[in-house]
């Protein structure tokens, strides 16, 4: 929503005509930042909602926060200079990695479990656990 507000306030600002493309360069920023993470979500929500399901809630609950402050990182970065948006941007990959890598770890579980009948839940849970707040290191 902040995105968006930010987009339809720069418009107008510029045009005074509502949501139209052309614009200022500035506007071109604060649009093509909105598509970025707009392209983003999807992904995002996809690997939050597995990782969160088929491993561990709490570390991916606190990975998807994360995620959520870097976006918004990313955004006000975008909107000075490109280059202020790249350790946003490497930050939330970093993120998306973590997540994915759980989704992983608990698919294989489940197969582990269907096929061997070994359940490695409680350390996969405790591994990412250890490893949520190393997230916080730049």
């Amino acid at each position: 929503a902040f995105f968006a507000n930010k987009v339809e306030h720069e418009s107008r600002h510029c045009n005074g005509k509502g949501l139209q493309r052309q614009g200022s360069s500035y506007f071109d920023r604060v649009y093509t930042a909105n598509q970025n993470c707009g392209h983003a979500y999807p992904t995002f929500l996809a690997v939050l909602w597995c990782a969160g399901l088929l491993c561990s809630q709490a570390p991916a609950a606190f990975a998807g926060l994360m995620y959520l402050f870097v976006r918004q990182k990313y955004f006000v970065g975008y909107l000075g200079e490109r280059t202020q948006s790249i350790p946003g941007y490497l930050f939330g990959k970093r993120i998306i990695l973590f997540l994915f890598l759980m989704s992983v770890a608990g698919i294989l579980n489940y197969y582990l479990v269907f096929f061997f009948g070994s359940d490695f839940e409680i350390h996969i849970k405790t591994i990412t656990s250890a490893i949520s707040p190393l997230l916080l290191i730049p």
